[in-house]
């Protein structure tokens, strides 16, 4: 199956970056390639950009969307929180701008064998990042204690029906063991009243994000990874964060504002005296997909764009 991805808010991402010609760019998140794709065709010879992605098949897909720019790209399979070392190891220890764009990809949500999407009966339940990984959504649905799933169905999946929901999956996995994305919807619809399920969406999208984000550390990493990207920018450098649910933007939005104003002293001090100086700014609100992107890719919808600038004190 061919790796295809929609780049969401590709336009107005390339925009704020404010490209260099002969700047040096990372997308920690690669993909297909789409991003990265438009940010080479701004860059000159001496310009270089470095795509850094777990999974294996957007490792092969961009190296080949991104054959004809070989001479100024470096891609590595890796998680982006490891992006420090991975510059480091291509001697590289500062850049002008970073690309983040935290969505599950389209081929991963419409490859079954991926376990990513509820839309299929009989997929394994997987939903592994990276497929070196050896703990899977399966270990976590079969294996959690009964407070745990409901810890992060409540807490990632924002489902006021967590406990109901946590309380089916480990009473059905008692008699047999919850094996297929099929089996956990019907769980699952069995935890939710109908009249819920009829004017909702589908029943179990916000337990399977909850899942796949613990499964991945998706919210852990993204928390500790900001602060050292922002540390890498050159002066003036942007970073580009596309978040595609409020728990994603929210730690973004604040991990924004704390470099944008750290001091901690107490309002009534008439001057800073903790020493924490600011790193930059926040650059304008949050963007969104225009009407002409929903209308062709809906899955857009929720995506959201944060940027922040370096500056140097």
């Amino acid at each position: 199956m061919e790796f295809n991805h929609t780049s969401v808010l590709l336009q107005e991402t390339i925009e704020q970056l404010k490209i260099r010609s002969d700047g040096i760019y990372v997308d920690g998140t690669l993909g297909g390639g789409g991003h990265a794709y438009e940010v080479l065709s701004h860059l000159s010879g001496k310009g270089r950009l470095i795509g850094i992605d777990q999974d294996a098949d957007a490792i092969r897909a961009a190296s080949n969307r991104l054959e004809k720019f070989k001479d100024r790209v470096n891609i590595v399979r890796s998680n982006y929180a490891d992006m420090r070392m991975q510059l480091h190891n291509l001697g590289i220890e500062k850049v002008d701008g970073i690309i983040l764009d935290l969505g599950v990809s389209s081929f991963q949500l419409d490859t079954p064998a991926r376990g990513f999407t509820y839309r299929e009966e009989d997929a394994p339940l997987d939903m592994r990042m990276d497929d070196r990984q050896q703990l899977t959504a399966k270990d976590i649905v079969n294996n959690y204690s009964e407070k745990e799933l409901f810890r992060i169905i409540r807490d990632f999946g924002e489902d006021k029906f967590a406990k109901n929901i946590a309380k089916h999956i480990v009473t059905t996995r008692r008699e047999k063991e919850i094996l297929t994305t099929g089996e956990l919807c019907a769980v699952i619809r069995a935890a939710i009243p109908m009249k819920v399920q009829k004017s909702g969406g589908h029943p179990a999208k916000r337990t399977f994000q909850a899942i796949r984000i613990e499964l991945n550390r998706e919210l852990e990493v993204l928390k500790d990874s900001l602060d050292d990207m922002i540390d890498l920018l050159n002066d003036g450098g942007r970073i580009c964060v596309i978040t595609f649910h409020s728990l994603e933007d929210r730690i973004v939005k604040t991990t924004f504002k704390k470099n944008e104003h750290p001091c901690i002293c107490p309002p009534d001090f008439p001057v800073c005296v903790c020493g924490r100086m600011s790193k930059g700014t926040v650059v304008s609100k949050p963007m969104v997909p225009s009407e002409e992107e929903l209308k062709t890719n809906k899955r857009s919808k929720s995506a959201r764009l944060r940027v922040f600038e370096r500056k140097e004190q």
